[in-house]
């Protein structure tokens, strides 16, 4: 008798509807545990902190700040299918479905157990929600419809069919499969919307912000000159709106930090620790200053920088304060979330560098995403050795003895922000013959640009118009007017610093301390 049997693909769908049940469950226990032990954001943060540069490069370069989602759903991706697998496996060789979940689980609760500031009750999410998944999962694959007989098969051609014999029917145990796994979706769903509740303390912490008002500088910032910006259609703006503004870190959710629960602790080789609360920074005088933010893994030509007005207490005073020992050469900073940023003690102590612990962002408080309550802020330096959100503690150390996250990852352990320009327009595609305006900024924070030089087609290099700027903390724009005829040409950039350094034509990769080579853009002329 020739038969179809479905069962295999009922049962992937049991599996998959069990684990994101479980998966689902897992998430409510969390939100009451904590955000941070999800199985879900502990193997992603486990994953992140294995890749190695080339792929977090390879991440960035093609998505950018849109690289966590893209990570997620590939997450997502894989789980389902190792949900689905061990559906087919619990209904052809049962238990083994149950056993590879019920393995899954132990993994992922041993991830979250290892996370920074985890405890044991990190644990339960993952326990708790796979242990839901394998008994849903057995409950499911029990009630997979059977094998449906093929009618044209159930008897030789010259039999009449027997009136005792009706050919199986597998609707009834469909429609109860159906309505059992509708029932698990439907608990999923709601432990979902649960915790989403539960966990609103981002919802409250944004509440909290947008009723700060935040003390006014006692140094301010110089006004930002006429001529700054000029204005070019498609070039980046002079300060970079908030809500533009590049993030690359390695939380895949923003922590909701409470400025009444926050505090900054300085320690290390200091003669003097202490600790401030957020009231207590508030009251202090606070400095304005511009500063463009870069990422190490801006490619050349790339939007992973941003120039912002930032409010905040300078660094060197709150170590001046802890007094720090003979013999240290760095400071430790550290993350709510556990990431730390190695930054040289004498750029932080240099009294000709502003680098502040901020708590404002053009205007405003620090948005969530960008460090809220406190960060830092460190001119001349790439963010992975300095940039530091929702920072917690300053450590006084020395390099010899502490490291940064990313240096054991094959970072260089001092990231000084590299010479470098980029052409915002036109990019590539195609223009019309005549005048072309090409326009971009360069950058070389804490000394400054002194000019700027295009070159079309390999031809020699002709001076650019240089935008006025605050000072050599910031980037500076630039537009060049050239007079374009019909065909394809390639536009070049490069910058010279104000102590006289030439951007490098040596092509180098973002890993290990930061990429060059000069921008170059392709266009048609019509």
């Amino acid at each position: 008798m020739s038969s179809r049997d479905l069962g295999g693909w009922w049962a992937a769908l049991a599996g998959i509807v069990a684990a994101g049940a479980g998966l689902a469950l897992a998430e409510l226990v969390a939100a009451f545990v904590d955000p941070a032990s999800s199985p879900v954001l502990a193997l992603g943060g486990a994953f992140i902190d294995v890749v190695p540069p080339w792929l977090k490069d390879f991440a960035v370069e093609w998505f950018g700040t849109a690289d966590k989602a893209v990570l997620l759903a590939s997450m997502g991706a894989v789980l389902a299918a190792g949900a689905a697998l061990a559906g087919w496996l619990e209904r052809r060789v049962p238990p083994s479905g149950a056993v590879l979940l019920g393995a899954v689980g132990l993994v992922l609760a041993l991830v979250a157990m290892n996370r920074p500031g985890a405890t044991a009750a990190w644990m339960l999410p993952s326990v708790i929600g796979v242990g839901a998944a394998v008994v849903l999962l057995r409950l499911l694959v029990a009630r997979v419809p059977a094998r449906r007989a093929d009618p044209a098969a159930a008897a030789p051609a010259t039999t009449a069919p027997a009136a005792t014999a009706p050919v199986p029917d597998g609707a009834a145990s469909r429609r109860t499969f159906l309505a059992w796994s509708g029932i698990a979706a439907a608990g999923a769903v709601v432990a979902v919307v649960a915790s989403r509740a539960v966990s609103a303390g981002s919802r409250a912490v944004e509440v909290v912000r947008e009723a700060i008002r935040l003390p006014a500088p006692a140094s301010p910032a110089p006004p930002v000159p006429p001529g700054a910006d000029l204005e070019v259609p498609g070039a980046e703006p002079y300060i970079s709106p908030n809500d533009n503004f590049y993030r690359i870190d390695t939380a895949l959710r923003v922590p909701a930090v409470d400025p009444a629960e926050w505090s900054l602790r300085v320690t290390g080789l200091v003669d003097e620790p202490f600790e401030l609360t957020w009231d207590e920074l508030l009251e202090l005088p606070m400095t304005e200053h511009h500063v463009t933010l870069a990422c190490v893994s801006n490619p050349v030509g790339g939007d992973l920088i941003g120039n912002a007005l930032w409010l905040g207490y300078p660094i060197r005073e709150l170590l001046a304060r802890a007094r720090p020992q003979a013999g240290a050469d760095m400071v430790l900073s550290t993350s709510v979330d556990g990431w730390t940023a190695g930054t040289p003690l004498e750029i932080l102590t240099d009294p000709d560098r502003e680098s502040l612990l901020a708590i404002g962002m053009n205007g405003e408080p620090l948005p969530e995403q960008h460090g809220f309550p406190a960060r830092l802020v460190v001119p001349g330096l790439y963010g992975y050795v300095s940039a530091t959100k929702w920072v917690t503690e300053l450590k006084v150390t020395r390099f010899a003895d502490d490291e940064g996250y990313w240096t054991p990852r094959g970072w260089s352990a001092r990231g000084p922000v590299k010479l470098q320009s980029r052409i915002d327009v036109p990019r590539s595609g195609s223009v019309d013959a005549g005048e072309v305006v090409v326009a971009g900024v360069a950058w070389a924070q804490h000394i400054g640009i002194d000019a700027v030089e295009v070159s079309v087609d390999a031809g020699p290099w002709q001076p650019a118009q240089l935008a006025e700027t605050v000072g050599p903390d910031t980037w500076r724009q630039w537009r060049y007017v050239w007079d374009a005829p019909v065909g394809g040409h390639t536009i070049a950039v490069r910058a010279i610093g104000a102590d006289g350094q030439v951007q490098t034509s040596d092509e180098a990769p973002p890993a290990p301390d930061g990429a060059t080579g000069w921008h170059t853009v392709g266009v048609s002329v019509d």
